[in-house]
C-alpha cells in the first residue's frame, strides 16, 4: 500500500472528517481498498473551506478545517499537529449550539479485533470525576 501526506506538508492544511454510522460501509470500504489500484474520488463529494486547500467531506457531520503547525517523526510515521481553524457541520447536528455526539453517531475502529463499535452511555462528566480520586501517598 502505498500513501503520500504530500498535499499536506505542501499546503500545509488538513482536515479531521467525522463519519456517521450512515455512511459507515462507504467509510470501510475507502480503508479497504488502495487509491493507486482503484479511483476513490467519487464516494463522497469534497467542499473546502477557508483555507482552501483542506479537502472536506460533504456526508460527514463534523468537519474540522485545520492549519498545520508541526510534523512530529515517530519513526516512520508522522503525527500532523494542527490548530482548528473552522468546525463545520449543520444545525441538525447541534444541542445548545454544541456539538451532541448522540446526534452525530460516529464510531470507532478496535484494531485489536478490527470492528467498528458505536458510542456508548454517559459514564461520567470531565473535569469533575477526578474531584473525588484521592492518590496513594
Amino acid at each position: 500500500m502505498h500513501h503520500t501526506n504530500r498535499g499536506i506538508k505542501e499546503n500545509k492544511t488538513f482536515s479531521v472528517c467525522i463519519p456517521s454510522e450512515d455512511i459507515i460501509n462507504a467509510t470501510d470500504y475507502c480503508g479497504l481498498v488502495s487509491g493507486s489500484k482503484v479511483d476513490k474520488s467519487g464516494i463522497f463529494k469534497v467542499f473546502h473551506g477557508k483555507l482552501k486547500t483542506a479537502p472536506m467531506i460533504t456526508e460527514c457531520p463534523v468537519n474540522l478545517e485545520c492549519k498545520l503547525e508541526k510534523i512530529v517523526d515517530i519513526g516512520g510515521h508522522e503525527i500532523f499537529v494542527g490548530e482548528i481553524i473552522s468546525t463545520i457541520t449543520e444545525e441538525k447536528y447541534l444541542t445548545e449550539g454544541a456539538i451532541d455526539l448522540k446526534k452525530v453517531k460516529p464510531f470507532l475502529l478496535s484494531l485489536n479485533d478490527r470492528v467498528y463499535y458505536e458510542l456508548g452511555e454517559l459514564k461520567a462528566k470531565a473535569w469533575n470525576v477526578g474531584n473525588n480520586y484521592k492518590p496513594n501517598e
